[in-house]
């Protein structure tokens, strides 16, 4: 079972709790430490926590989209997000951390506030894709919970519920196969059969580790209980 076959107040539910998980990690950097390094190369935590926020924002517009049926894309142009994400992060410190309070609570607040019937209507995401409004509930969780480790403040993939590391792990293999990347490395989870990213292709590399750590390689998150992980995995967003 993946996370969209769970009903959607499981998974709006998920996606709260890697809210709650992020805010924390965040609660716990003093102002300063704002000014610190992320995972994410050229970025500053204020970057991060900027994107964050303008990601809720971003959502806010789907949900929108999805109740009025009046398209409302995310992001008028990828370098408006750039732009937005770039201003963001020179707020001070209080304004930095009400803008990631306030946009979480305005999404969540639509998300309460959705029609039944509006969740199947389709929406485009950033990258173009039409989605039904529900796959929000997926997007923001990914968001939250891997970004949540990106702070490099404690965060990790091992807190994350399993549902979580399966349906990431279907998500960036299905992504690089999609994109035709990744031909020749094996993904091998512990007690599970290897997964040949692609099948007609011979094994070339194999990374081999528990859930979490091949998750997190495979996210370009770093080799954390893995072996193989010298391998730079290829982008999967």
């Amino acid at each position: 079972m993946g996370f969209n076959d769970l009903d959607l107040s499981e998974r709006l539910l998920i996606a709260r709790r890697g809210t709650a998980y992020l805010s924390q990690r965040l609660a716990e950097l003093t102002d300063d430490e704002l000014d610190g390094p992320t995972l994410l190369e050229g970025w500053a935590r204020r970057h991060l926590v900027a994107h964050i926020g303008y990601n809720a924002a971003a959502l806010c517009r789907l949900m929108d989209w999805a109740a009025t049926g009046v398209e409302t894309p995310m992001y008028s142009s990828t370098e408006q997000r750039a732009q937005e994400i770039a201003e963001g992060a020179t707020l001070n410190p209080p304004a930095l951390r009400n803008l990631f309070s306030h946009t979480v609570a305005r999404l969540d607040e639509k998300w309460r506030q959705l029609p039944e019937t509006a969740w199947q209507a389709q929406v485009r995401t950033a990258q173009g894709r039409l989605v039904p409004a529900e796959e929000t509930a997926w997007m923001r969780t990914r968001e939250v919970w891997i970004h949540a480790v990106d702070l490099d403040n404690g965060g990790r993939f091992g807190d994350f519920p399993p549902i979580i590391l399966d349906s990431l792990l279907d998500d960036i293999v299905g992504m690089w196969r999609k994109k035709d990347l990744g031909a020749g490395i094996a993904l091998e989870v512990e007690g599970r059969e290897a997964v040949r990213v692609n099948g007609d292709a011979e094994t070339t590399h194999t990374v081999r580790g528990d859930l979490a750590g091949v998750v997190r390689w495979a996210a370009g998150r770093g080799a954390v209980g893995v072996t193989g992980g010298e391998l730079r995995p290829p982008r999967w967003l």
